[in-house]
């Protein structure tokens, strides 16, 4: 075995090795739940404009943005 055979062996170990860890491993949970505050509730996000796109077969297309 010569060490082009031995690099790609290592290789495809180490993509295997990754993969099987992605497998088995705990998932990750939102910061919300994470967080003791559970998520800060008292604060709101509010979109402040909305991107609207619109297009039909043989008309040009359009996008209209609406601010709020």
């Amino acid at each position: 075995m010569d060490w082009q055979q031995l690099a790609s062996l290592a290789i495809v170990g180490i993509a295997a090795a990754l993969m099987l860890r992605s497998k088995f491993r705990r998932p990750k949970t939102p910061f919300s739940i994470a967080n003791h505050c559970g998520g800060c509730a008292g604060i709101k996000i509010v979109p402040k404009n909305s991107v609207i796109y619109h297009a039909r077969k043989g008309e040009r297309p359009r996008v209209v943005v609406k601010m709020k």
